[in-house]
Formats: structure tokens, C-alpha cells, sequence
């Protein structure tokens, strides 16, 4: 028998085919595993991730919606809040609940009502305006910060080297 997840994620998956967005497409790794998902981002028109198609994977857990899933870029990708290894860090990717370090509300992390869409246009909107106040990289946002003509130029190749990848 199907599980609850499984099934909330059959149906965001069709509707999402039905019902394409604007800046992203969707579609299963796998299609025997619906709890994977291959997500292609579109740079958002008007930022320095514009022109690039950034690929990520999205691993839901089985007790989705309760919890979050994980976001992870597998294209090469230089923002402050995206982990080296690719791994995004955005509020509403973080457990429910009250924040342990004290940085985010409750209301800021994870909620059931997020949806595939609802992710993928938050992780869009942190391409347009990252957050450098509380890095995911570190260095990245340094330089955000710091050396914007670095940052720039370290963006400008992630974008060449997706568009390479098509």
C-alpha cells in the first residue's frame, strides 16, 4: 500500500507536469522511486546565476511532509548558502520547530504546507539575494560581502560550465 508521502508526492509530480513553473523543471531520478527527485534551476534573469542550468538533487524522507527533504546541487555552484559539497541551506530545508542556535523562527523552518514548487522557488530567491548572515560556505560569503568582482568571476564560471553540461 502506497504511504502518505508517496502519494502527496505522485500528485505534486503530476501537477507539475500538468502545471509546469517558470525557472525549474521536475521529474523522479528513478521512476520506481518517487523519494528522489532531479530538479534543473534556471539562473534567475537579472542576478549572476543568469544563462545557467544547475542540476540538484531533492531526497524526500518517507515521513514527508512532516519533515523536510534535502536539497543537494550535483552542478557546480559558488553561493553562500550552498555547502561546498552542494548540500543548500535555506530555512524552510530545516527541521520544524524552534531553532537550537537561536538564528531562525520557528515560523522560518519547516512546515508541512511546503510543496516541491514552494522549495524550489525559495532556492531560486536565494539565488537573487543570497543570505551572508548565516553562511552555508563561508568563504563564499566573504567574498559576497568583500571581494565582489572574486565572487563575480567564480559565478561566471559556474554558469559557463552548466551551460557546457547541456
Amino acid at each position: 500500500m502506497a504511504s502518505q508521502a508517496s502519494l502527496l508526492l505522485q500528485k505534486q509530480l503530476k501537477d507539475l507536469c500538468k502545471n509546469p513553473v517558470d525557472g525549474f523543471s521536475a521529474g523522479l531520478v528513478d521512476e520506481s522511486n518517487i523519494f528522489e527527485w532531479s530538479i534543473t534551476i534556471i539562473g534567475p534573469p537579472d542576478t549572476l546565476y543568469e544563462g545557467g542550468f544547475f542540476n540538484a538533487i531533492m531526497s524526500f524522507p518517507h515521513n514527508y511532509p512532516n519533515s523536510p527533504p534535502t536539497v543537494k546541487f550535483t552542478s557546480e555552484i559558488w553561493h553562500p548558502n550552498v555547502y561546498t559539497h552542494g548540500n543548500v541551506c535555506i530555512s524552510i530545508l530545516h527541521p520544524p520547530g524552534d531553532d537550537p542556535n537561536g538564528y531562525e523562527l520557528a515560523s522560518e523552518r519547516w512546515m508541512p504546507v511546503h510543496t516541491v514548487e514552494s522549495i524550489v522557488l525559495s532556492i531560486i530567491s536565494m539565488l537573487s539575494s543570497p543570505n551572508d548572515e548565516s553562511p552555508a560556505n563561508v568563504e563564499a560569503a566573504k567574498e559576497w560581502r568583500e571581494k565582489r568582482d572574486e565572487f563575480r568571476k567564480k559565478v561566471g564560471r559556474c554558469v559557463r560550465r552548466s551551460q557546457e553540461m547541456l
